[in-house]
C-alpha cells in the first residue's frame, strides 16, 4: 500500500497541469485514428494509417486541413466519428470530462481546477464549474440555432435528412472553427448565399471570441454586468478591426481577380467571409489558389493573429496581436509601461506575449524549412520553387493557426511531410508555450545573477 502510494504520488507531481492538457489531446487524436483507420470509416477500402492520424489530428486540433475528401472518402461512420471529434477537440476534453465528473457526483481535483481556469478564465473564479456549464450550454444553443437556420436553407437542394445531417455538420464545425465540410468545394458554391455566409460566419465569430467575452456580454446586456473587462474590450475591438480591416484589403486586392465580373453585392460577401474565415476558420467561398499574392500574404498574417483565447481556434490569439502593436506604440513615445484605457498590463503578461509570437515564428521557420526539404521538387525551375515556397508556408501558418485553409498541396503532401503538419497543428492548438512549459521542472529556483548591459537595436 506505502509502495502503491508513493507511485500514485510521483505520478501526480509529473503530470503538470500543462502535461495533462497535451496527453489529453494526444490521447483523442490517437484514438480517433483507430476509429478513422478501420475499415467501417472509410467509403471504399480503409485509409491509410497516417492519413487517419492526419485526419484525426486536424479535427481534434480543429484544424481542418484534409488529406482526404471529407464527403467522398469518408463513410457515414466515418463523418460521425470526425464530427464528434472536433466537437471534443474544440471545447476540450477536460471540459467534458469536468462535466462528466459532475454528473456522477465527483469532485473535480486541484489539478483539472487549475487547467480548465488556465483555458478559458483570464482570472481565478471560485464559481468555474458553473462557468463550464454554461460554456457548454451557450455551445449547445448556438450551434441547435445554426443547425435549424442552415437546415431550412438546406432543404431547397437536399432531402430534409440530408439537409439535417449537412446542416449539424456544418453548424458544429463552424462553432468549433475546424473548417471540415462535406462539400468537396467547401462553400463555393454558396458563396452569393446571404443566410449560409452570415450564419456560418457568425457561428465561427461565436467560436473565436472566447467562452468568457461570451459570457461578459450576455450579462452586460442583461444588465447584470457594470461594465466589461479589459480583456472583453481587447478582444471584441481587435476582432471587429481585424475583420473590417481584412475585408476592405481583400475586396481591394481581389478587385481585378477572383472578385471580378460578381455583383457588387456578392463580392462585399465574399470579402467579409474571406475576411473572417482566416480566423482559425479554415472554410472558403472562393479558390485560394487563384489569389493574388497581396491577398495571400493578408490571409497569412490573420492565419498567424488567429482567434481569441479561451476559444475554440488558434494563433498567437488576437490579444497578443494588440498587444504587440500596443507596447510597439508605447516605445515609441517613449514610455516603457504599456497601457489601454487606464489600465496598465502587467511585465509577466508582456514577457508571456513576446515568447509566444517569438516562439511561434520559431516554430512557423522550422516546419516550413522541413516541408521545403522533403518536398521533393528541388528539380524545379525557381519560378516554380518560389511558388511551392509560398504554398507551404502557407500550409504551415495555416496548420499553426488550426485554420485549415490551403492552396490545394495538402492531399499531395510527402509521409514526412503530412508528420510535419500532424506536429504544428498540435502545437497550434495547445500552444508553443505549454508545450514548453509541460518539460518544466516545478519546484526549481531561479538563480540571479548580476546584470551587464549589451547593445540591441
Amino acid at each position: 500500500m506505502k509502495v502503491s502510494w508513493q507511485i500514485k504520488r510521483a505520478v501526480s507531481r509529473r503530470m503538470t497541469p500543462p502535461r495533462i492538457f497535451i496527453f489529453s489531446f494526444a490521447l483523442l487524436i490517437l484514438l480517433g485514428a483507430i476509429l478513422l483507420w478501420l475499415p467501417l470509416a472509410a467509403e471504399k477500402g480503409r485509409l491509410s494509417f497516417l492519413d487517419a492520424l492526419f485526419s484525426s489530428a486536424s479535427a481534434v486540433c480543429v484544424t481542418g486541413l484534409a488529406v482526404i475528401d471529407i464527403g467522398r472518402d469518408l463513410s457515414f461512420a466515418g463523418q460521425i466519428v470526425t464530427l464528434f471529434l472536433f466537437q471534443i477537440g474544440g471545447l476540450g476534453i477536460i471540459t467534458f470530462s469536468v462535466v462528466i465528473f459532475g454528473l456522477l457526483g465527483r469532485g473535480v481535483s486541484f489539478r483539472e481546477r487549475e487547467l480548465i481556469q488556465s483555458a478559458f478564465l483570464y482570472a481565478p473564479r471560485r464559481d468555474f464549474v458553473s462557468v463550464i456549464r454554461k460554456v457548454l450550454k451557450f455551445t449547445l444553443i448556438a450551434e441547435a440555432v445554426g443547425t435549424v437556420i442552415l437546415f431550412i436553407r438546406f432543404l431547397f437542394d437536399f432531402s430534409p435528412a440530408t439537409a439535417f445531417y449537412h446542416a449539424i455538420y456544418h453548424a458544429v464545425s463552424a462553432f468549433n472553427n475546424c473548417g471540415y465540410s462535406l462539400f468537396s468545394d467547401s462553400l463555393i458554391r454558396y458563396q452569393d448565399d446571404w443566410i449560409v455566409n452570415f450564419t456560418v460566419m457568425g457561428l465561427i465569430i461565436l467560436g473565436g471570441i472566447g467562452f468568457m467575452v461570451q459570457q461578459e456580454v450576455i450579462l452586460y446586456y442583461r444588465g447584470r454586468l457594470k461594465r466589461l473587462s479589459l480583456h472583453t474590450k481587447l478582444v471584441l475591438l481587435t476582432t471587429g478591426g481585424l475583420i473590417v480591416a481584412g475585408a476592405l484589403l481583400f475586396y481591394l486586392f481581389e478587385a481585378h481577380n477572383a472578385l471580378n465580373g460578381v455583383s457588387g453585392p456578392a463580392a462585399v460577401l465574399i470579402s467579409l467571409f474571406q475576411s473572417v474565415t482566416p480566423r482559425t476558420a479554415g472554410f472558403n467561398t472562393v479558390a485560394i489558389d487563384r489569389l493574388t499574392n497581396d491577398t495571400i500574404l493578408l490571409m497569412i498574417i490573420l492565419m498567424f493573429i488567429g482567434a481569441s483565447p479561451g476559444s475554440t481556434g488558434g494563433g498567437i490569439k488576437t490579444t497578443s496581436f494588440t498587444l504587440m502593436v500596443l507596447m510597439i506604440w508605447n516605445r515609441m513615445r517613449g514610455r516603457f509601461n504599456v497601457s489601454v484605457f487606464n489600465r496598465q498590463i502587467p511585465r509577466e503578461i508582456m514577457g508571456r506575449t513576446i515568447a509566444i509570437v517569438f516562439a511561434a515564428f520559431l516554430l512557423i521557420g522550422i516546419i516550413t524549412s522541413v516541408m521545403l526539404f522533403f518536398g521533393g521538387n528541388n528539380a524545379l525551375p525557381p519560378e516554380a520553387l518560389r511558388h511551392l515556397f509560398i504554398e507551404y508556408i502557407f500550409e504551415t501558418v495555416s496548420a499553426f493557426g488550426t485554420v485549415g485553409l490551403s492552396m490545394g498541396i495538402t492531399p499531395e503532401m510527402s509521409n514526412i511531410q503530412k508528420v510535419a503538419i500532424i506536429v504544428i497543428m498540435f502545437a497550434g492548438r495547445v500552444g508553443p508555450l505549454t508545450l514548453a512549459f509541460s518539460w518544466y521542472a516545478e519546484g526549481k529556483n531561479e538563480i540571479e545573477y548580476a546584470e551587464e548591459s549589451i547593445m540591441v537595436g
